[in-house]
């Protein structure tokens, strides 16, 4: 999916994952990702 490329990519480049928000998924899903909400 989506989430496998573009936050793949940013956190290979040492994004942290509380940095990065999945803004195609819906905040009540993205609570359960790992990464930031909003």
């Amino acid at each position: 999916g989506t989430e496998d490329g573009i936050a793949g990519e940013l956190l290979e480049a040492g994004i942290p994952k509380e940095r990065i928000v999945l803004g195609f998924k819906s905040p009540g899903v993205r609570k359960h990702t790992g990464f930031a909400v909003a």
